[in-house]
């Protein structure tokens, strides 16, 4: 299970499937809360997640089309998109260092 410290952090991608919006606006408070660490937030399908990015957040059911599309990143799967505690330590990860795994 790939692993980086927060620090390191320079690319969150959140990626999805359903094209429902919900993973639009999470990535859209992403964008928000990481604005002032020079964290690029980005909005991909999940079988097209970018080779450069750090962190992929998706929805559960996606977790394993993330793995296959994107192996050696950190893979954070959420339950719900706004509030999820997931998404709350991959900020505090980013805004306070430490070690984040998936």
């Amino acid at each position: 299970m790939p692993t980086i410290n927060g620090a390191e952090i320079k690319k969150v991608v959140v990626a999805c499937d359903a094209g429902m919006g919900s993973s639009v606006m999470l990535a859209s408070t992403l964008k928000r809360q990481l604005s002032k660490n020079a964290v690029v937030v980005e909005h991909t399908p999940v079988n097209q997640i970018p080779a450069d990015a750090d962190v992929v957040i998706c929805h559960k059911g996606l977790a394993a089309r993330a793995r296959v599309s994107a192996p050696d990143k950190v893979i954070v799967p959420i339950q719900v998109f706004i509030g999820d505690p997931a998404v709350t330590k991959v900020v505090n990860a980013v805004q306070r260092g430490g070690e984040l795994s998936g």
